[in-house]
């Protein structure tokens, strides 16, 4: 009588378990330098969910978001809604866009700013550059141009935020600021400044002036790229 053959040891384990083995190897042989973003981002959300095959997810948040970026820096009830995501994922994403962010932050700190203007632009657009809703904020800077504090001053809607310059003179006179940097983002994609844009510039730039306090530039930050109100002369 023939023997009967016997199963291979991991015949019952899911297929998913030597898949996520062989990301995790791929990963530490360069960093995942050669791994597209759904395959990083798989790697992301095995750490969060057990027991599931989670490329097809991967894959569809990718499309959804237009990029491992768009995942990372998605609003968190946004992130919440997508089927297949829970607190746990959410909360690996956010942590990891926030590590991003002050890995770009450490290259400004105690580092003079208009020597350094691509660093700023960078981790604006990172701050951002994919919000869903304006919002305005502040680079207080010291006599040497050095970051004193990165605050966001006001979030308003699709299309606005207001700020007041009496609101922004009171804090840079509490943090001793010797000048600021202004940067707000337009959700639409477009980083021309609107004519409110500009008059709110001037207003704040006079208001500072009387204190002896410099306005440095207000940029304008979106998806697609950025605008200097200095550059274009309005300041």
């Amino acid at each position: 009588m023939t023997e009967p053959i016997e199963p291979p040891d991991n015949a019952d384990k899911p297929h998913y378990q030597g898949h996520r083995k062989r990301l995790r190897t791929r990963f530490l042989n360069d960093l995942g330098a050669s791994m597209q973003d759904y395959e990083l981002l798989e790697l992301l959300l095995c750490q969060t969910i057990p027991r599931k095959d989670v490329k097809p997810l991967a894959k569809d948040l990718i499309a959804r978001f237009g990029g491992i970026g768009g995942v990372l820096s998605a609003d968190p009830d946004t992130l919440m809604a997508q089927s297949g995501l829970n607190e746990n994922s959410v909360t690996g994403l956010k942590a990891v866009q926030q590590a991003a962010l002050r890995l770009i932050r450490r290259d400004l700190d105690r580092a003079d700013l208009l020597s350094s203007w691509q660093a700023v632009i960078d981790y604006c657009r990172a701050q951002m550059g994919r919000e869903s809703v304006e919002q305005t904020r502040l680079l207080f800077l010291d006599g040497r141009n050095r970051l004193i504090a990165d605050e966001v001053q006001h979030r308003g809607t699709v299309n606005h935020t207001p700020l007041y310059p009496r609101e922004v003179v009171k804090r840079a006179l509490e943090l001793n600021a010797s000048a600021l940097i202004m940067v707000h983002n337009h959700p639409s994609g477009d980083p021309t400044p609107s004519r409110a844009d500009i008059d709110m510039t001037v207003a704040v730039r006079d208001a500072l002036a009387r204190i002896d306090i410099q306005l440095h530039d207000h940029i304008v930050i979106s998806r697609a790229g950025h605008t200097s109100l200095r550059a274009e002369g309005h300041i």
